[in-house]
């Protein structure tokens, strides 16, 4: 079976306080983009599509020369948006028959976690990897007010979402809308059902230093 897999890094430094784009900062010796898209170019039967600001291909190749990184992956100019960036990826699809997107900055996930939410979608159509929360969550209302809601009914999302690509190439044909907050949401709302996975606890995004710290711990650790 050949499956496909999006990894959209078009993030900035802003919230790391960092001089370059957070998919090129350094973690545990090469820029994180290069663990995530190794995790996925290991699976088996896996086309890797990289989505990147057009005014970064350069320097991303410039980075795949100098350390020496031939992990198979195509590159491709992202868009406007997270939504626009995820459609010019799309449109490198060729046949394949699970697509999955991730993140570019959770480089902490395994071949083995790509190939479980990979199974789910084939199995279920969609497959969203999710965790339970672990801290406290209040909802908070236009007015500022709040109230404390029930954790047990909430769940923190992670990537790859995958799908089968007759949903999500459909679903993207959608035009855009502020309510997509990500891939899930926009199956969602072209009335697609959404099949909820067991996520990784290691599989964090990298968004702040602090990120960066637990990020080196926990790939050192394994």
């Amino acid at each position: 079976m050949k499956n496909l897999a999006i990894v959209v890094a078009g993030g900035s430094g802003t919230r790391m306080g960092a001089a370059v784009p957070k998919q090129f900062l350094p973690l545990c010796g090469k820029p994180v983009l290069m663990h995530t898209v190794e995790a996925f170019a290991s699976v088996p039967g896996m086309r890797v599509v990289v989505v990147l600001p057009e005014s970064q291909i350069g320097t991303w190749e410039a980075l795949c020369r100098q350390h020496g990184f031939c992990a198979p992956a195509e590159v491709v100019a992202g868009g406007a948006s997270r939504h626009q960036s995820v459609r010019n990826g799309l449109a490198m699809w060729s046949g394949e028959e699970l697509i999955g997107v991730h993140d570019g900055v959770r480089p902490l996930v395994s071949a083995t976690f790509i190939e479980s939410v990979y199974a789910d979608a084939s199995r279920f159509g969609t497959s969203i990897p999710v965790l339970p929360s672990v801290e406290s969550v209040r909802l908070v209302g236009l007015d500022g007010a709040s109230r404390s809601v029930d954790r047990s009914s909430v769940m923190m999302v992670q990537t790859p979402q995958v799908f089968r690509s007759s949903i999500l190439l459909d679903a993207y044909r959608q035009p855009e809308s502020p309510l997509f907050t990500d891939d899930a949401s926009v199956v969602e709302a072209n009335g697609g059902e959404i099949h909820l996975s067991e996520g990784l606890r290691g599989n964090i995004k990298l968004t702040t230093p602090a990120d960066m710290l637990m990020a080196e711990a926990l790939m050192r650790k394994a």
